[in-house]
């Protein structure tokens, strides 16, 4: 089974959970919770800025 990292916090993902966000210019996203996908799609944080995202880019 593929191992998934968030891309955001860059969390393990567990196979059959979180979600996966596909850009228009076929880029895929994988996020381990709505709280991540949020941060980047809508609000566009950058992870490394953020104090809770697991640093290590």
């Amino acid at each position: 089974m593929e191992e998934r990292k968030c891309s955001f916090c860059n969390r393990n993902i567990e196979a059959g959970t979180g979600k996966i966000y596909a850009k228009k210019d076929g880029t895929v996203y994988y996020f381990c919770s709505s709280k991540c996908e949020k941060n980047m799609t809508k609000l566009k944080r950058v992870p490394r800025r953020i104090e809770w995202a697991i640093k290590g880019w």
